[in-house]
């Protein structure tokens, strides 16, 4: 069995080159891969086109990319929680295209599955579909949506072992899962890093063949984007 344990992000990251597109596992600030994003900022590369289900906060997730002006373009479903998003957008600095939620998700499974294309009724008659091809099934017609190309993807785990096999965890189980072997070098970091035959086959969610690269990652904040209380009743 292949091992496809390295030792730190540093290792995870070589071949990270300026202009390349990259997608980032997580919901929000759930189940983010904290690791990656802190080493790329370090890095400096830029002029990236991310694609991502959000743009994080203003000061973490890709907010922290953001800040240092490395995308170029994002490729999303939500930014409405990133001040620093929006003024980019508004100024004509961030290329951003806003996709439906469901049609992302389907453009990175297209991607790990093989497929060049994917139909969906999500848009048509829209802007979304403006350009595309359509075509009708059924009576219903539908848009042309092609699956994403991606240099690296960046996924964050519960549990892993050297082989690559992942375990998510609660609603970490978000983009992580169909943005891992959707782009030619898929970067897994996870909390636990268990020895081969120690996971329990029944349940691995993503087998190691979607995988060209694990480590154990360290310093997780696990932020909470928004937190809600209730006053507690006197």
């Amino acid at each position: 069995m292949i091992n496809k344990k390295v030792d730190d992000i540093k290792q995870a990251l070589v071949g990270v080159k300026n202009g390349m597109t990259f997608m980032f596992g997580g919901f929000g600030l759930s189940g983010i891969p904290e690791n990656a994003i802190a080493e790329l900022v370090h890095l400096g590369v830029k002029d990236l086109t991310c694609i991502s289900n959000n743009a994080g906060v203003d000061n973490f997730g890709l907010g922290l990319l953001l800040q240092k002006r490395q995308i170029k373009k994002m490729i999303s479903s939500y930014v409405g929680e990133n001040d620093e998003f929006e003024r980019q957008m508004l100024s004509g600095e961030l290329d951003v295209e806003l996709i439906p939620q469901g049609t992302l998700a389907e453009r990175c499974r297209a991607a790990q599955a093989g497929f060049p294309a994917i139909y969906t009724p999500a848009g048509y008659g829209t802007e979304v579909a403006e350009g595309k091809e359509t075509r009708e099934f059924d009576g219903k017609m539908y848009v042309l949506e092609r699956a994403f190309k991606a240099d690296f993807a960046f996924v964050k785990a519960w549990k892993g072992d050297a082989a690559g096999n992942l375990i998510f965890k609660g609603t970490a189980r978000n983009f992580n899962p169909v943005m891992c072997g959707a782009a030619t070098i898929t970067v897994a970091e996870v909390e636990e890093l268990v020895p081969l035959g120690e996971l329990d086959p029944n349940q691995i969610h993503i087998p190691g063949i979607f995988v060209q690269r694990i480590f154990k990652g360290a310093h997780y904040e696990k932020r909470i984007e928004q937190r809600t209380v209730r006053t507690k009743a006197v």
